[in-house]
């Protein structure tokens, strides 16, 4: 027994090298369109002679510029089956940190079963390795599922059933959804393009905590659903779905927490977009078509972030005149200074906001910040770019008696009349006096302290300002001063170099 053992393992492993020889002197002295002929007929015969058919779902469409939606789809749907059935499994926490969701990792298999029909599903992925050393990964990464079923389900497989997967798996993403805050840096390695990561957007902010005018607020939440709901309107008349909003104002006055407002209103995710990272216009459109639908992408104090003038080409013009006159750059930072400078243009910033790209998606609000408004590109903030302009001001007593209601539990109390007419009469910003309302103790009488350390606090801030337009007015005075002392020394000098000139000039009521 043990003897046939040992002479079949030597013919097989006699009959493997002779299988191996035949196929090495195959391709080495065969002609190549001869292989490819035998390759085609031969793959041919075993797609005859093998039933089932297989469906690829790559992560990515195109040239990996967009994300599958039926990726995301069939990921969530295959969740709960993986639970049940996978013995390999993946974790993911949503939904507030108080539930998972687990997925098949890589290379498992798993059965489903529609109508009577019994089919397999793979999760898999592919990786090409770049030949050189680094502490990071550089893998070009390939994600994909595959559904494998007998070809006498062709119909019902391609019929129903994967319109079935669609609908569960996206209504199984509005279950779980946890909204998300993007944010694009570096990509990993030796890959200079930007790329967007993400944290879980747990923001508090509602437009009922907001510091700011009920009259307002009702205007901008109105203004929001109507946006929403607009997908056929926006079709109607031929304009992508997206809308711009400019938060303008002082520091501390809101903007930031207004965008967090909205996210939480609309159940929105949030990217937020730095353009000093972004190296040129293509990445930046590139990192416009990779973000969802049902989003908002803020750029943070957009009068900072990059000089989008038309006098910028001028001012690199005249940096690289000055490097020349004075020789050229020597060691490596400034090289590196050279390539780290983004080359996003204002042209570029005009077509991610409203061009032909922008269609790309839909349901999509942009939202620029900035403290200086008056300094930003006319071009970049009209109408129709940026739809509607929300000015973000100082705090008044509208505002106040929000900030009063939620830090303080306070609707009325004696001491908000001497408030309010202070805030009329004094600039200070919804940061400002959210501060001094902040509670320290459980104390009940702490609401009244907060309430006079903010008078305090309103009446300095008023002495302040006074002394401050005071100090101006007396700068004014005191540079026309001295603009009159310098016309009339100049009158004084005229007259010792040239006296018949300056009586001349000074009998016809002319100052030299």
């Amino acid at each position: 027994m043990m003897m046939l053992k040992g002479e079949l393992w030597s013919n097989l492993g006699s009959t493997m090298v002779a299988i191996m020889f035949v196929y090495a002197m195959f391709r080495q002295y065969f002609p190549p369109q001869l292989q490819d002929y035998i390759f085609q007929y031969g793959k041919k015969l075993s797609n005859f002679m093998y039933p089932y058919i297989h469906i690829t779902f790559d992560e990515f469409t195109g040239e990996k510029i967009k994300k599958s939606e039926a990726f995301s789809a069939i990921q969530n749907y295959l969740s709960d089956k993986s639970s049940a059935n996978a013995k390999r499994l993946k974790a993911d926490v949503v939904k507030d940190s108080q539930s998972l969701v687990l997925s098949m990792d890589y290379n498992e298999e798993i059965t489903d079963e529609f109508n009577g029909v019994k089919l397999w599903w793979s999760a898999n992925r592919t990786t090409t390795k770049t030949q050189q050393f680094s502490f990071y990964p550089t893998a070009d990464e390939k994600r994909f599922y595959t559904l494998k079923f007998h070809n006498r389900h062709r119909e019902v497989i391609t019929g129903t059933y994967l319109s079935h997967v669609l609908k569960q798996g996206k209504a199984i993403a509005a279950n779980n959804q946890q909204r998300k805050l993007y944010s694009n840096g570096a990509g990993q390695g030796n890959r200079s393009s930007t790329t967007w990561t993400h944290v879980a957007f747990e923001h508090p902010a509602t437009f009922d905590t907001l510091a700011m005018d009920e009259k307002k607020i009702r205007e901008i939440k109105k203004d929001l659903v109507t946006f929403s709901n607009g997908k056929e309107y926006y079709a109607k008349i031929g304009k992508a779905w997206k809308r711009g909003y400019l938060l303008y104002g002082p520091p501390g006055t809101g903007k930031s927490t207004m965008v967090a407002a909205m996210a939480n209103f609309l159940n929105y995710d949030v990217y937020d977009l730095e353009l000093t990272t972004v190296k040129n216009n293509v990445e930046l459109r590139r990192l416009l078509i990779e973000t969802s639908n049902k989003s908002i992408i803020v750029i943070e104090d957009i009068d900072c972030s990059l000089d989008l003038t038309g006098q910028r080409e001028e001012k690199k013009k005249k940096k690289k005149d000055d490097k020349n006159e004075g020789g050229e750059p020597t060691g490596a930072m400034s090289k590196n200074e050279e390539r780290k400078e983004s080359e996003v243009t204002l042209s570029g910033l005009l077509n991610f906001i409203d061009g032909i790209w922008s269609a790309c998606g839909g349901e999509r609000i942009i939202v620029f910040t900035t403290n200086h408004v008056e300094k930003l590109d006319p071009a970049l903030i009209r109408r129709g770019r940026m739809d509607k302009h929300i000015e973000m001001s100082y705090c008044r007593f509208e505002a106040f008696k929000v900030l009063a209601k939620n830090y303080l539990d306070i609707d009325s109390h004696p001491l908000c009349e001497e408030i309010g007419n202070l805030l009329e009469e004094t600039d200070m910003t919804p940061a400002d006096v959210a501060e001094n309302l902040m509670l320290t103790s459980d104390d009940d009488e702490e609401g009244e302290t907060c309430l006079k350390n903010l008078i305090e606090a309103l009446k300095a801030a008023k002495g302040e300002a006074r002394k401050k337009a005071e100090d101006y007015h007396a700068r004014l005075e005191a540079e026309k001063e001295e603009k009159e002392k310098e016309k009339e020394q100049t009158v004084e000098d005229n007259v010792r170099r040239d006296p018949i000139s300056a009586k001349q000039v000074k009998d016809n009521g002319i100052i030299l």
